[in-house]
């Protein structure tokens, strides 16, 4: 906790000393993503459950924040709860049959029902279809989450989310069910014949991440004020969260936050270097040093920090 206390720190001083707005928006992307990815190191990381179709939960919670907002006036901070309770019970609702599957056969109808739910989405006139929404122009403030003026509040929001996830996500590794995830993830039938109730914890793991993911789409959309299927229930968005986790060490708690601090940068710079030209570069980059570290170490960077630190102890 004293580490996550400095990182904090540092979080909140970094964008004080820096009044840069482009360096602001990176802070709240990194935040972000490192937020998502470590909502879904709970069912990926630390149950084994690699799903490709939490960009069904982040859209959900984009949409409850925006819809409501924009049809009816509804505070978004509202529309935010509404679509954290929204996306865990489409959680159960999912959960159900597709954790009968196992494997590669789960990914693959995770990724059938995210690609469902978007079309959905683009098909649905309430929300505008694949037009999507805009926010309407508000009194900027806390009430409104809109602030046009400055970034800060974004910067802290995103923070404060982030320091939230990563609580539950450290209290839960060293719980009960912190320990029953690990064990459905490592040997599901020796968890299951001592008498671990594997579909209840898959379906629990799968209800939290859902849940917090939903709060960070809410955050998302109030903070570019436009949403639309194609870009918050994007496939993209799904892949991103897998890869951030995979890069930095799924099953471990920071191994979101370092994957982000590296792949977020190099996403944002390289099309600042390279412009349109640099269209993707930075996912071949990752998917190099993914490949790199698969083959060197699959725990990712804190694998690897992880291997130095033996060394060091035992030279």
């Amino acid at each position: 906790m004293i580490t996550l206390g400095c990182l904090l720190a540092a979080f909140a001083v970094a964008p004080l000393i820096i009044s840069d707005v482009h360096f602001r928006h990176l802070m709240i992307m990194l935040l972000l993503y490192a937020t998502l990815s470590q909502a879904w190191n709970l069912i990926g990381g630390y149950a084994g459950q690699v799903s490709f179709g939490h960009a069904v939960f982040f859209g959900i919670g984009a949409y409850a924040a925006m819809a409501p907002l924009n049809q009816w006036g509804l505070t978004p901070w509202i529309g935010m709860t509404i679509g954290g309770l929204i996306a865990t019970i489409v959680a159960v609702i999912i959960g159900v049959p597709v954790f009968r599957l196992k494997g590669h056969y789960f990914a693959i109808s995770t990724f059938a029902v995210a690609e469902v739910v978007r079309e959905l989405f683009s098909s649905w006139n309430w929300v505008d279809g694949p037009i999507g929404l805009d926010a309407p122009v508000l009194d900027p403030g806390w009430a409104n989450f809109m602030f046009y003026k400055t970034k800060l509040p974004y910067h802290y929001m995103a923070l404060i989310i982030f320091f939230l996830v990563t609580y539950v996500t450290f209290r839960m590794e060293r719980s009960r069910m912190g320990y029953y995830f690990r064990a459905i993830k490592q040997r599901p039938e020796a968890a299951q014949a001592m008498g671990v109730n594997i579909s209840f914890y898959k379906q629990s793991a799968l209800m939290i991440s859902a849940f917090f993911t939903a709060i960070c789409g809410s955050f998302y959309g109030l903070y570019v004020l436009h949403i639309e299927p194609a870009t918050v229930l994007s496939l993209d968005i799904s892949i991103k969260i897998v890869l951030i986790t995979a890069l930095g060490g799924a099953g471990f708690l920071w191994g979101p936050l370092l994957g982000a601090m590296i792949m977020i940068p190099l996403q944002e710079y390289s099309r600042i270097w390279l412009g349109g030209t640099g269209m993707g570069i930075d996912l071949i980059v990752l998917g190099a040093l993914i490949v790199l570290i698969c083959i060197f170490e699959p725990r990712g960077i804190v694998g690897l920090f992880k291997r130095f630190t033996y060394k060091k102890r035992n030279e």
